[in-house]
């Protein structure tokens, strides 16, 4: 696809790899997701991975997946798939909960949903396009607030 590849370079000949990262104090570049996972929640930029990573490191988390749904008031919002290590037990309330204890309430997920698998490609890759299409709908019967 020459042509694809061709818009993604800038007028300076910078290649747009579709990564989003920070540069820390020290100059260390940390990537935190991908552009196309962004999701913009009433103004504010919520980076997947970083809730997926907080998600991973709780007992009993085998992996997650945050994708972004619409939603009236807040343009997106995010929703998590969790996968249980085997033979635990995962409350999706309980992860939202100690999610809140963690980080801003703007990019806790408005909803977890216990999963027993992600949906992957070919390659192994987690498939978010799908999750956002299964759940594109979940807030779209909520009327507008205000």
């Amino acid at each position: 696809m020459p042509e694809k590849t061709a818009d993604e370079f800038t007028t300076d000949l910078w290649f747009k790899t579709g990564d989003v990262g920070r540069i820390d104090a020290d100059g260390y570049v940390t990537i935190v997701g991908r552009s196309k996972d962004l999701i913009i929640s009433g103004g504010y930029n919520v980076y997947p991975a970083e809730i997926e990573g907080f998600i991973n490191d709780m007992a009993g988390v085998a992996e997650s997946a945050v994708v972004g749904v619409p939603h009236a008031d807040f343009g997106e919002v995010g929703v998590a798939a969790v996968v249980p290590k085997p033979g635990a037990t995962l409350d999706p309330e309980a992860i939202a909960a100690a999610l809140k204890t963690r980080i801003a309430n703007f990019k806790v997920p408005k909803r977890v949903f216990v999963v027993p698998d992600l949906p992957r490609n070919a390659m192994g890759k987690v498939q978010k396009n799908l999750l956002r299409e299964q759940h594109k709908g979940l807030f779209a019967d909520r009327p507008r607030s205000g």
